[in-house]
């Protein structure tokens, strides 16, 4: 299915089976070996208490989201905001942590993206060099798994020929495909060669509402940065009424750069290679109660 999707939008596309690469190897380092184990998808919180304007009591906790999901010690990825109340500011947040167990501490590999005060450009940190917490605010969409070795999809894509970045392609393909079932997937992917739009939020939260997506888009920093660049999707195919955002991911990098994922911006060049699990389950955690569609981009 995501084979014969992806090519009408890449020169070239392989999907195949294979056995998960071990993921505390470079580039990932991540602090599990893989993406197995009863894997499953929350949405916690969302751009609702972003936009129009900030609630920043809206802070949650990753170990207390792995308990929610019934999967404590779970390894969790995806893309977020980090807490306004550890940092003091606003900035996107690219959660990589085996969550804490009866066992075993918290094991924190997230990433920090924040519009670096000095220049304006972007600086990425290691969330572990300055805190010792788990938390994130706002919103997060995450994929959850016990971190384990095991069969998952790998995904290649090289030169871009249609409009759809490759996580939109990737879940218009499922949605296509699969109609009115839902159907969930995470993982991580590399941008190996190019260059991609992403995103950074700025330090302070917008003081006027932002009401329109042309709001928000005057409001973020755009950048363009370059492969190679570690991503972090979230993908459900069709929202079956929980108010979702269907697709969101982060990315980092081992050069400075990282934030929220658009689209390559050098579609001949670009080369992908992901890993991925359909999930099982999907837990919808602090859903707004007034919503809105403005900013799911």
């Amino acid at each position: 299915v995501l084979q014969k999707g992806l090519k009408e939008n890449f020169a070239d596309a392989q999907v195949s089976v294979v056995d998960c690469p071990d993921l505390t190897q470079e580039p990932f380092n991540f602090p599990a070996k893989g993406i197995c184990g009863k894997p499953r998808i929350a949405d916690v919180g969302g751009v609702p208490y972003l936009i129009p304007l900030v609630q920043k009591e809206k802070v949650y906790d990753l170990n207390t989201v792995a308990k929610d999901i019934e999967l404590p010690g779970a390894f969790i990825l995806g893309a977020g905001a980090v807490s306004s109340r550890v940092l003091g500011i606003n900035a996107e947040l690219i959660p990589i942590v085996k969550t804490k167990s009866e066992k075993k501490p918290a094991v924190n590999g997230s990433y920090v993206a924040q519009i670096n005060p000095a220049d304006k450009g972007c600086l990425l940190e290691k969330y572990s060099s300055k805190y010792t917490d788990c938390e994130f605010g706002l919103l997060a969409n995450l994929y959850a798994s016990e971190g384990q070795p095991g069969k998952v999809i790998e995904v290649k894509a090289n030169g871009r020929t249609g409009e759809l970045n490759f996580v939109s392609c990737l879940r218009q393909t499922l949605e296509k495909h699969y109609g009115e079932k839902p159907v969930g997937m995470g993982g991580t992917f590399v941008i190996q060669k190019g260059k991609a739009k992403i995103h950074v939020m700025p330090p302070e939260f917008s003081a006027c509402p932002l009401n329109t997506d042309e709001d928000v888009n005057n409001w973020l920093k755009f950048f363009e940065m370059k492969a190679p660049l570690i991503c972090q999707p979230v993908i459900v195919s069709r929202d079956p009424g929980f108010d979702l955002r269907v697709e969101h991911t982060h990315c980092f990098s081992h050069h400075g750069e990282g934030g929220h994922y658009h689209q390559d911006t050098s579609p001949d060049s670009v080369q992908y290679l992901g890993y991925f699990q359909p999930a099982e389950l999907l837990f919808r955690i602090d859903r707004p109660q007034e919503t809105h569609l403005v900013g799911r981009d």
